[in-house]
């Protein structure tokens, strides 16, 4: 069955995670993805371990699907090849510092030429515009700069860089929404346009929360540990083998007196420094020790039980491993085993999105660098065997 995203063709020039990790939605979305790397080299991300069989695992789950054509962009047949493709396609993806593509003479004015409908879809680090343009850029940089690592970890704690690249996620999430807007909009106008994606405007846009928090009062957002902002209870507590997470929203009123008396404490109930999440979260002080002491009277396994017994939130704080064999997990089948010709059966994590009409999937492993020029080229432009020998031969392709 059909994706979404068939018909859809992307030529992909990212490199690495954020770029990427947008075209490999679009991929499992059911879009043509062309990955257009350089020659003997390819994405750098080959490089990355750990590996299976000799191949990078990291290239292997972010470039599922698609395929791969190996182009030398220096050269004028390159570009000449490149150009008669973006005339095919309809979106173009790429992640180099602004300014990467002009020089090359493959700007988005310059495509746009050739195809007044191609969707130009640009990351960077800080956008096209403003000082830091030009300034190179990864994820724990823009982490940084953007505020987030300020605000994670342990209250008086040391900056702490979240477990995942969320820099690059963001940023890869944000730039695959605009290319689906942009899409959309081009069944409208029949028009392309130029997306700029910025990593460091992308984290500012998912901490919506602190920022508004320190617009709104002027009070600096802190590092606190699992607790939540606002609500209280909403952290994670030691229990008397581990840890379990639990949530509690204040416009629940009766969730209160319930979880008071499931851990024991029903003489808090009406304490008034304790009636609202706000109120809880002013006092936490006062109140995080109650609670903390009164969850490791008994095991995550034991609280669990209990608290679902009663309509509370919670989950356990699990590893990798026990992600990996969750039974709701496995029910939603978020992984899916690939068949790569070199590296063999390969796991790889599957998408999130479920749809009823149109199912998304993940259709082929990732590919070799190069593996599709051939056949890419002779299906799209109509080049023949001659003509790719030489230009082979010439190190174009």
């Amino acid at each position: 069955m059909a994706g979404p995203l068939e018909g859809i063709r992307v030529l992909d020039l990212s490199w690495v995670l954020s770029g990427p990790f947008a075209t490999m939605i679009l991929s499992d979305l059911g879009a043509e993805v062309i990955k257009i790397e350089r020659l003997k080299v390819g994405d750098i991300s080959r490089g990355n371990g750990p590996y299976v069989k000799g191949l990078s695992s990291y290239f292997l789950s972010i470039n599922r699907g698609k395929k791969s054509i190996a182009l030398n962009l220096a050269s004028e047949p390159g570009k000449d090849i490149f150009l008669k493709l973006v005339e095919q396609a309809d979106v173009v993806v790429e992640n180099f510092t602004p300014g990467t593509m002009a020089r090359l003479g493959l700007g988005y004015e310059t495509l746009k030429e050739h195809n007044p409908a191609i969707i130009y879809a640009a990351c960077s680090g800080f956008g096209q515009s403003g000082p830091y343009a030009q300034k190179p850029a990864f994820d724990v940089i823009v982490q940084a700069m953007g505020g987030i690592m300020s605000i994670t970890g342990e209250p008086g704690g040391p900056p702490l860089k979240p477990g995942v690249p969320i820099g690059d996620i963001a940023a890869g999430l944000f730039l695959c929404i605009a290319i689906l807007a942009c899409l959309q909009e081009r069944h409208l106008s029949g028009q392309g346009q130029m997306i700029d994606i910025s990593m460091l405007d992308c984290q500012v846009a998912i901490q919506e929360n602190a920022f508004v928090r320190y617009l709104a009062t002027g009070e600096l957002p802190q590092a606190l540990g699992t607790r939540h902002a606002v609500f209280t209870p909403f952290q994670v507590f030691p229990t008397r083998d581990s840890y379990v997470a639990v949530a509690m929203m204040g416009g629940v009123s009766d969730q209160w007196p319930l979880y008071c008396a499931t851990i024991g404490r029903p003489d808090i109930i009406d304490d008034e420094r304790f009636q609202t999440g706000w109120l809880r979260t002013q006092n936490y002080k006062v109140l995080e020790p109650i609670l903390t002491e009164a969850m490791k009277a008994r095991t995550t396994h034991q609280w669990l039980a209990e608290l679902e017994r009663v309509g509370i939130a919670c989950g356990p704080v699990n590893t990798i491993d026990k992600v990996a064999n969750d039974p709701q997990v496995l029910a939603r089948e978020m992984f899916v085993t690939v068949q790569h010709p070199k590296a063999g059966s390969f796991t790889v994590t599957n998408t999130p999105i479920k749809l009823s009409r149109t199912p998304s999937r993940i259709e082929k492993a990732s590919p070799d660098l190069g593996e599709d020029t051939s056949k890419t080229l002779k299906e799209i432009l109509g080049i023949t065997e001659e003509a790719l020998a030489d230009l082979e031969n010439r190190g174009v392709i």
